[in-house]
């Protein structure tokens, strides 16, 4: 099995996980997609931090980007607007962190090609304490991409085919007329 194919099953499981709560996904997605500036979101420079590493976990292939399906925004709007103020500020210091972590070994994240993105992102899921930093960041970055990316809807219509409403409700739809048979016409009495 090919790892976009086993991204993509899990992926689908994954967003199946989470179809309880679909409308918490469903208002993310409409204001990620909206262009509205966020308030008490992320920076333009952490926005393409998330967007780098996105597309490192997800990138563009027979099938959409991370990027390409917005993920950074939804991200953004998770985080403004799902996460208290204490877990926003840590999730903003944890993102410093993966940085950090990166630049000291191999430079800017977004300066690398994929093979050096790759490698960033193994040094990070290689780190034994997933609890600190910048291993709980990144952990907690890569659930919101892959949740974002399978519930975003190129992905789910293009690359799940999943039809989240089947069929189309068409309330006032035309209907034959019936044409009525007169009283004692029709059936025979014996």
């Amino acid at each position: 099995m090919e790892r976009r194919d086993l991204l993509r099953a899990l992926g689908a499981a994954t967003a199946l996980s989470f179809l309880p709560v679909p409308a918490e996904a469903a208002e993310a997605w409409t204001r990620a997609l909206s262009g509205v500036r966020i308030a008490d979101g992320l920076s333009e420079a952490q926005l393409a931090l998330v967007g780098a590493i996105a597309d490192t976990i997800l990138p563009r292939s027979d099938s959409p980007s991370a990027t390409d399906v917005k993920v950074p925004a939804f991200v953004n709007v998770m985080v403004a607007d799902y996460y208290s103020d204490s877990e926003r500020s840590t999730f903003v210091s944890g993102l410093d962190a993966i940085d950090t972590h990166v630049k000291t070994r191999s430079g800017a994240f977004g300066t690398l090609d994929m093979a050096g993105r790759g490698a960033a992102i193994e040094s990070i899921e290689g780190l034994s304490d997933r609890r600190a930093e910048p291993a709980r960041t990144y952990w907690r970055l890569k659930d919101l991409v892959i949740y974002g990316y399978f519930t975003s809807e190129p992905v789910m219509k293009n690359v799940l085919k999943v039809q989240v409403m089947p069929g189309k409700f068409e309330g006032a739809a035309p209907m034959r007329a019936k044409t009525a048979t007169p009283a004692g016409h029709g059936a025979h009495h014996a």
